[in-house]
């Protein structure tokens, strides 16, 4: 951060969650998506002395030497990543870390601190990028820096926010920044009056990658059931898509309800996401499914009555409801 400056600059993002079409963002498909109210927030503010203060909760750290940024296998990776991939070695500067998005819940909380913090830093060196080139930003960070294996759904939500339908053509296959595609963003918060959807998190915590590796793995090998799988639930977001608009919500919750078969097929799923998703069946929805990669996590549920099936699935066991919010993306601010 310039020495001279004595502005803060605050940054946010949103959780989201995962209506339909995940996880095909990493195999050129579709997904429709939406933002959470939940957001992370990271703020910077100058210090006088060489290194960063990087504080989260009551946990803090100071990083001043080169061998202070080499990955630990703690949280507070995220930073040391960031800095490593932007080369910002000599800034000055308190970063305060903070987020209300459950942790290891499969809505991209891990993603919206990436965004925000690199958000605040490419304001601090006064560099403008396009949406676009923020998502991918972000994405290269945590595949080849952080070395999780993701799509592109959590990166694109947190950059750009809202209710939105992506097209991830030609993005199966990774690229370098230089030469990736973009994805294909269409808005739909103003097209769509009501979404009567709610996100349970089971309150068992997983790493996306961990449950995402394996299948990426059986995918470049061309096993058929992972290939043809992902080729349909992209097939039902296209689909679904109108339905949507149309609010056809039978129609809807059907093809979520094929979409979780599928990832269920693939191994992908985990017994307490499909506890939830069954008690959500048996209690009227009209649709369930995974909000995020599954192995725990959250669940997505369509259902004509959102109060009575957030008290079923919260009696159930739900650790926390959340509800789908198409606000704003990455947001910056100095003060």
């Amino acid at each position: 951060m310039d020495a001279n400056s004595e502005r803060k600059i605050i940054a946010s993002a949103p959780g989201r969650a995962g209506i339909l079409g995940n996880p095909t963002d990493g195999y050129g498909g579709s997904v429709i998506s939406c933002s959470l109210a939940e957001r992370a927030k990271v703020t910077l503010s100058p210090i006088s002395k060489k290194g960063l203060e990087v504080k989260l909760g009551e946990e803090s750290i100071v990083l001043s030497s080169r061998s202070d940024f080499r990955l630990q296998g703690d949280f507070f990776d995220c930073v040391r990543a960031v800095i490593q991939f932007l080369r910002l070695y000599d800034l000055k500067v308190k970063i305060e870390i903070t987020s209300d998005i459950p942790v290891q819940a499969g809505l991209a909380g891990s993603t919206a601190i990436l965004t925000s913090l690199i958000g605040a830093l490419l304001r601090v060196q006064r560099k403008k990028a396009n949406k676009y080139y923020i998502a991918e930003l972000v994405r290269q960070v945590e595949l080849n820096f952080l070395r999780v294996q993701c799509g592109y759904q959590d990166q694109y939500m947190t950059v750009f926010g809202g209710l939105n339908y992506m097209d991830f053509r030609d993005k199966e296959r990774y690229r370098s920044l230089s030469e990736e595609f973009y994805a294909t963003m269409e808005p739909l918060t103003d097209m769509v009056e009501e979404l009567p959807f709610l996100v349970a998190h089971t309150g068992v915590a997983r790493n996306s990658g961990v449950i995402l590796k394996p299948i990426r793995e059986r995918w470049l090998e061309g096993e058929r059931l992972v290939v043809e799988g992902y080729r349909r639930i992209a097939s039902l977001c296209r689909r679904g898509k109108r339905a949507l608009l149309e609010a056809d919500w039978p129609t809807f919750g059907r093809f979520m309800d094929e979409n979780h078969r599928i990832q269920q097929e693939l191994g992908a799923s985990g017994e307490e996401n499909d506890r939830l998703i069954n008690v959500a069946r048996e209690e009227g929805a009209l649709g369930a499914k995974l909000a995020g990669a599954g192995g725990g996590g959250s669940i997505i549920v369509l259902h004509p009555d959102l109060e009575k099936i957030a008290r079923v699935l919260k009696d159930a066991g739900a650790e926390c409801i959340l509800h789908l919010a198409p606000g704003p993306g990455l947001m910056l601010d100095e003060g």
